[in-house]
């Protein structure tokens, strides 16, 4: 087999169907266009939306209020993965980060409630859920709000 033998596979290539040619041809008249209508006339540019309010001029010019600066970030800990920690241990920021609940960039810690606690321990957090003050002071621990 030599280059010039090489030919693409039957049917994978087809003639282009010239449009517009002739009641005839099949596409005559108005080209496969259909009649009237936006599609039967020239090119529609990406960004047009058919008479709408286009998205540009519907979003506000100028950037509004926003809170972001002021957020709080917690990082999540559920009441379960406290659990190997032994009874009676305070159980602090640093503590979790040494047990590697915490990731070490990270600031503020929120105690939720998923799972539960067999052991007493006095846990201290930025932020508590409910059921998780419910469930670690029904073990027989303490609940500390940093």
């Amino acid at each position: 087999m030599k280059l010039h033998h090489l030919r693409p596979a039957p049917g994978a290539r087809t003639k282009k169907k010239r449009v517009g040619r002739g009641h005839g041809s099949g596409k005559g008249k108005t080209a496969g266009r259909g009649t009237k209508g936006t599609g039967a006339r020239g090119s529609v540019p990406v960004w047009f939306e058919g008479g709408q309010m286009p998205l540009h001029r519907r979003l506000p010019k100028l950037a509004g209020f926003s809170n972001a600066r002021f957020k709080t970030d917690y990082v999540p800990v559920n009441v379960e993965a406290l659990g190997r920690f032994g009874s009676g241990d305070t159980v602090d920021p640093q503590a979790m980060r040494a047990a590697g609940l915490v990731g070490k960039g990270r600031s503020k810690v929120k105690v939720l409630g998923r799972g539960d606690i067999g052991v007493a321990l006095t846990v201290k957090a930025h932020a508590f859920s409910e059921s998780a003050k419910a469930k670690i002071t029904a073990a027989g621990g303490t609940v500390e709000v940093l």
